[in-house]
């Protein structure tokens, strides 16, 4: 049994869940990976295109190590327990998870399968440090992203120094641009993203600042909350 505050697990789902996958053929990467270790549960989501990490103190450490795959609906339905005072309690047996929130038991099923290592996807050489204004950068990212086609949401992304441009093309409607003033003093570097997927962490995040570690066009860029290393996400550049 694990014992967790409501805000805390609200926050760990919350963080996590829209980098899931939905209806994916690797059925694994349709849940929440939750990773204890010791005092410390990690929650990881991917869909293999980006992946969501945060990581929070137990009370108590557990144990033994634990990883186990809580299926998105299970997650996103004890969400909408969590708005009492009264700490949640998990209990993880071979095959199902039991919360146990105030009056309320939600019983699931476990994801059968073995989770993708996430210690591999994360960047560790990423040199090339932006850090930037969340709000400003959410409000250009939707402006720009209007253009952008549908199905792949591309977006171009060009960092210079102190400044990050925003440019999507769709040949039936034109151009769109936009850019935002940053803190950054390194080489220029341009790639291409799934508006969609920085949305949705930059929109997931909460500090005022947030840091964009890249390293190439190709490789994959690392999200973080300004001073806050518990939680940091990963998106996958794409060609455009």
């Amino acid at each position: 049994e694990i014992k967790l505050k409501p805000d805390q697990l609200e926050s760990l789902v919350a963080s996590t869940i829209y980098s899931a996958g939905e209806s994916d053929t690797r059925y694994t990467l349709n849940g929440l990976l939750f990773h204890i270790e010791g005092k410390r549960l990690i929650v990881v989501g991917t869909d293999g295109h980006r992946m969501a990490l945060m990581e929070s103190e137990l009370e108590a450490a557990a144990p033994e190590e634990i990883k186990v795959i809580v299926p998105r609906k299970t997650a996103s339905e004890v969400r909408k327990f969590l708005s009492t005072e009264e700490d949640v309690s998990v209990h993880i047996g071979k095959n199902h998870i039991l919360f146990k929130i105030a009056d309320v038991e939600f019983l699931a099923r476990l994801i059968e399968g073995t989770y993708p290592n996430y210690h591999q996807v994360i960047p560790e050489k990423n040199d090339k440090l932006v850090v930037m204004d969340r709000e400003a950068v959410v409000k250009a990212l939707k402006r720009v992203s209007i253009m952008s086609r549908e199905r792949s949401n591309a977006v171009k992304v060009e960092i210079e120094p102190s400044l990050i441009k925003f440019t999507s093309t769709n040949p039936d409607l034109g151009e769109a641009r936009d850019e935002v003033a940053v803190t950054y003093e390194g080489e220029a570097l341009s790639a291409g993203f799934n508006a969609r997927y920085l949305l949705d962490v930059l929109q997931a995040m909460s500090t005022e600042q947030v840091r964009f570690e890249l390293h190439d066009q190709l490789s994959p860029t690392l999200l973080k909350e300004e001073g806050n290393e518990n939680y940091r996400c990963v998106v996958m550049p794409m060609r455009i």
